[in-house]
């Protein structure tokens, strides 16, 4: 089970302030001999157990990328938010987020969720199919370890089994991902996403400021400030 001791954020999403270079530069030694980040969300995905994330803060980009590469995922209905921001700032989601919510919430939902870069609460989460149920604060905690506890209690063998057979019709082939993540790097250096970038680290991107806690609403007016409109 995954979960965050920051009340705030389960993952912010990531480090756009790194060089490039050096996650560009990462040893692809992993088994599926794909980027360290890819290769992480795909093992996670595929691996013989069962992982849930517990979200009681914010998932956007990167965070929600893992999120969604967890097996079930339980959001707190008061606390959690959800997102995949990138399209915001003028990027291409590079984690995968294209190849697994379509599996998960249908096409329409998904190009939603990927085109609008907006946030979604725990609420909404649930109705749209991003996360398995929302759960009010106070009982979220009970609820993941009783549902945890359950499924560890039964036969590693067979929830390994059935776990495998529903992969195959619900998982898209990893082999599609890194082409998206490439893709994320190359819009990096493009024009549009370095001035909304630029603009989104001056009013707060990247700290502890409203610009992260109220990503979706800020989103909506980025464009104009970053052109001086």
């Amino acid at each position: 089970m995954f979960d965050s001791a920051d009340p705030d954020f389960f993952l912010a999403h990531y480090d756009i302030t790194w060089d490039p270079a050096d996650t560009i530069s990462m040893p692809t030694d992993g088994p599926t001999g794909m980027h360290p980040w890819l290769d992480a969300l795909a093992r996670l995905s595929r691996a013989p157990v069962v992982s849930i994330a517990k979200v009681q803060g914010r998932a956007r980009g990167a965070g929600s990328e893992f999120v969604l590469a967890c097996d079930m995922r339980f959001a707190s209905h008061e606390r959690a938010v959800l997102a995949q921001l990138e399209v915001g700032l003028g990027l291409v989601p590079g984690g995968g987020p294209m190849h697994r919510l379509p599996y998960l919430i249908g096409r329409g939902r998904a190009l939603e969720i990927l085109l609008a870069s907006n946030d979604f609460n725990g609420e909404l989460a649930e109705r749209y199919g991003y996360v398995n149920r929302a759960v009010p604060e106070a009982e979220i905690d009970e609820f993941v370890d009783t549902i945890a506890d359950r499924i560890a209690s039964f036969d590693k063998s067979a929830l390994a089994e059935t776990k495998h057979h529903v992969d195959e019709v619900t998982l898209a082939d990893y082999s599609l991902m890194p082409a998206a993540l490439d893709e994320f790097w190359r819009s990096v250096a493009r024009e549009g996403a370095l001035r909304r970038l630029g603009q989104a680290i001056k009013d707060g991107l990247q700290s502890r400021s409203e610009v992260e806690l109220d990503m979706g609403n800020y989103l909506a007016g980025l464009d104009a400030a970053s052109s001086g409109k």
